[in-house]
């Protein structure tokens, strides 16, 4: 990790490949996001740290991302402990240079490659927060999936006030272990997708189920299988999950929709690919089907590509 701590502001120094102003547009896609406000150019993002809640002010200044503390004052520890989230949740560890080689020469992924260079896959570094959002998100569009997930946050999450604004946290699966399906039923959240919630919130509870496990297998195939042993996870949550929390860059949700309409634009197709031909264009892309996913997503909001 490369980064400089000033006590009062940290300095974080991203890789060359990297543009905030790319994945400030993807943070900022939907104004019903509940866990990060955009402000002039600036991410406000509310950090638990044990028991502390530390707001952070993140810009872009001179090639280097300045984390800010408006509310506050965090130990060394603490700062630490930011860093790393940020860091994190850039995605900033992963070396895209071989992507871009492979992407340049690739007749799908070249244009959006040149287009969005920088934009990293914008992470979910707490895995109970990645499952349930992706719980939260099968088979209903995406504006739907942020309304259900403001209402879990804003019922169960805990919050800072600070000069007039509310910043939210992301509850815990201790929190969510504790309630029964009505609970979450009230939020329009369907009887399937409650118990499914409950239920992953109480394999991470109890220790069953931790981040620190999945990552100790160290295999895509036995990570891939762990998560689908647990109730209300296919192979489309377990890969995005993989894709977003775990950073498997060969994680490839295949069926999903967003990718299935990205390739239809793109190639001005008829009608959306089947799965034969999307593992037909995909052959280029082994180790880094995530990343061209994600630049893929990318392209459904741009209405110039």
């Amino acid at each position: 990790m490369n980064w400089i701590d000033h006590e009062l502001y940290l300095d974080i120094y991203p890789p060359k490949e990297f543009n905030f102003e790319e994945c400030l547009l993807f943070l900022g896609r939907s104004e019903q996001e509940v866990l990060h406000q955009i402000k002039d150019k600036a991410i406000y993002k509310l950090i638990k740290v044990k028991e502390s809640f530390i707001l952070c002010k993140i810009e872009y200044i001179n090639h280097c991302i300045k984390v800010e503390f408006p509310y506050g004052d965090p130990s060394n520890v603490e700062r630490k402990k930011v860093g790393e989230f940020i860091w994190e949740w850039f995605d900033l560890d992963q070396d895209l240079g071989q992507f871009y080689q492979m992407a340049r020469n690739d007749k799908i992924l070249t244009k959006p490659v040149e287009k969005y260079a920088g934009l990293r896959i914008m992470c979910i570094p707490e895995l109970f927060e990645a499952l349930v959002w992706a719980i939260i998100g099968q088979q209903i569009n995406l504006s739907f999936a942020y309304t259900l997930k403001q209402r879990f946050v804003e019922q169960f999450g805990e919050f800072l006030t600070f000069e007039g604004e509310t910043f939210w946290l992301f509850p815990s699966a201790e929190k969510i272990a504790s309630l029964n399906v009505e609970d979450l039923r009230k939020l329009q959240i369907t009887k399937r997708k409650a118990e499914y919630i409950i239920g992953v919130a109480k394999e991470m509870k109890s220790g069953r189920l931790t981040k620190e496990l999945l990552l100790e297998k160290n295999d895509y195939e036995q990570v891939q299988k762990s998560l689908m042993f647990i109730r209300g996870i296919g192979a489309w949550t377990a890969d995005y999950v993989m894709m977003k929390c775990l950073h498997y860059t060969s994680s490839f949700p295949i069926a999903d929709v967003g990718l299935h309409n990205a390739l239809k634009n793109l190639l001005n197709l008829k009608e959306k690919p089947t799965i034969a031909e999307i593992e037909e264009y995909a052959k280029n892309w082994e180790g880094w089907q995530a990343y061209a996913t994600f630049y893929l997503w990318r392209s459904l909001y741009d209405k110039t590509i």
